[in-house]
């Protein structure tokens, strides 16, 4: 399995607009073929060890059955689309991708 992990720092990091880009995760990355966890949410409040990497504001999670199902969602429309109507208040986003085993 591949785990894709994105996390995006926002211009306009306000409440609101924190939940609109969830919402758009929720409307655009979530159905995807070969998609075996999703999840997206924002930062969570009180964790703040400093081991906590605390700077972003959405956090997207998704796990993959494996390398192809991975590549052929970026390609996509739906993914595409969210990128287009998203992008112009990200100020940073950073993606983390692992091959995972199930232990």
């Amino acid at each position: 399995m591949l785990a894709h992990n994105v996390y995006f720092t926002l211009n306009d990091s306000s409440p609101d607009r924190q939940q609109q880009l969830v919402a758009a995760c929720h409307r655009y990355l979530k159905d995807h073929p070969g998609v075996v966890f999703y999840a997206a949410g924002t930062l969570a409040e009180g964790l703040e060890r400093p081991v906590n990497d605390r700077d972003f504001h959405v956090g997207l999670h998704v796990v993959f059955a494996d390398r192809q199902a991975h590549d052929d969602y970026q390609v996509s429309e739906s993914h595409q689309r969210f990128i287009a109507e998203n992008k112009a208040n990200w100020a940073k986003v950073r993606v983390f991708d692992s091959i995972v085993a199930e232990g």
